[in-house]
């Protein structure tokens, strides 16, 4: 009986060691944990304490925010979604403004869809591409040119960047301006505004043929004579020659070789016309270019053998090998003759109009060769918009 109630005082006692021993270990363990929480605590701290920072604040700010303007939102029409790929923005932009670079530019052009068909109602235009130095003196006779036919054409300018082109709102000129960069005379430059021009118009999908015109440039015909000449045309104008003198072949380089050989080597005029599909092959193109870039300097000049001699390479069956720009090179020199305003006459406009001379239209002679005309002084305005409707007929 004795050794049974020691047997039980023994266990009771036992027991409550066991309970004492767990509780310390209970209390080791979370102080342990409180330590190393603590250590991690401050290292995580360290680490991340601007993004803590920045995190808290914006919460903090965004809170208040919400809060203050909490009633007036409730009484809010909620704004409708941006649709971040409208068909509409994406196949007519209307805001030429961006800041991609040339490279970023020419990609983007030259994407192109497989799928032949278009999901909208496509009215093709004719791309007016016009290469400055600045103020357009005859534009407004080319406002009489365009005047209601908006839904057919899309105007382009490449001035000068610190270059302003003060026009009223309700001008076809009016935003036309795309990012350009400077441009010299006789240098791979004027290239490169070649090509940012058809790039920039090649973002419009409905732009189907590309013309390239000065501020000295005039039209010599109405404008549904033009649209209907280029629209329907199955070949570029893209005036591509094989020039032998030292104004020609004299300014290849045997450095680019073997990718162009002396025979493929061409000029032509600056001032060219061409579809959709030449314009995208020019504006894709790396390789042939930067042989140009290289090695085609004064006294070689880019714009007059770039385009012409990689026509002449890849597809001459496109071209025609004639320019519709006319141009007078009878006084010789460099540049052509400049007309001013006492040289405009009506025979002198007829004579450009219809010479008397024939060339290829779709493999059939035609007489209407030549649908715009350079140089021309700022004087000639007045006898040109005098003329126009008489003898250009708008």
């Amino acid at each position: 009986m004795a050794r049974g109630r020691g047997d039980k005082e023994d266990a009771e006692k036992y027991s409550g060691l066991l309970k004492l021993v767990q509780i310390l270990s209970f209390l080791v363990v979370f102080v342990a944990g409180i330590i190393i929480g603590l250590a991690s605590s401050a290292h995580i701290d360290t680490y991340f304490s601007p993004q803590a920072q920045l995190f808290s604040t914006s919460t903090v700010t965004s809170f208040h925010i919400s809060r203050s303007k909490s009633s007036s939102r409730q009484t809010q029409t909620p704004s409708p979604p941006l649709d971040c790929l409208s068909m509409d923005v994406f196949i007519h932009p209307t805001n030429l403004t961006h800041k991609l670079s040339d490279e970023e530019l020419f990609w983007r052009a030259s994407l192109t869809p497989y799928k032949k068909e278009y999901p909208f109602p496509r009215v093709p235009k004719v791309a007016f591409m016009f290469l400055t130095r600045g103020p357009l003196p005859f534009m407004p006779l080319w406002e009489r040119f365009f005047k209601d036919h908006q839904k057919y054409f899309s105007i382009y300018l490449h001035t000068p960047p610190d270059y302003y082109l003060n026009v009223s709102t309700d001008s076809p000129f009016y935003g036309r301006q795309i990012p350009s960069k400077r441009v010299g005379w006789g240098t791979v430059s004027l290239a490169d505004a070649e090509r940012r021009l058809l790039a920039n118009a090649l973002l419009d999908f409905s732009n189907e043929r590309f013309v390239l015109l000065s501020e000295s440039c005039i039209p010599v015909c109405n404008f549904p004579t033009v649209y209907k000449y280029l629209i329907g045309s199955s070949h570029s104008f893209v005036e591509s020659y094989d020039d032998p003198t030292r104004y020609g072949r004299g300014r290849y380089n045997r450095k680019m070789l073997p990718h162009i050989k002396l025979y493929q080597w061409r000029k032509g005029s600056q001032w060219f016309e061409m579809q959709r599909s030449v314009a995208m092959y020019i504006i894709s193109d790396t390789k042939y270019y930067n042989l140009f870039k290289k090695y085609c300097k004064p006294a070689c000049y880019p714009d007059e053998h770039y385009i012409p001699t990689y026509l002449n390479m890849f597809h001459g069956s496109m071209n025609a090998n004639r320019t519709v720009t006319w141009v007078d090179w009878s006084m010789g020199g460099p540049h052509p003759a400049t007309r001013d305003g006492v040289n405009v006459t009506e025979d002198f406009i007829q004579a450009i109009r219809n010479n008397g001379t024939l060339c290829q239209y779709n493999d059939e002679q035609t007489s209407v060769c030549y649908l715009f005309a350079r140089k021309f002084a700022p004087s000639a305005l007045e006898p040109l918009l005098n003329l126009s409707s008489t003898v250009m007929n708008f």
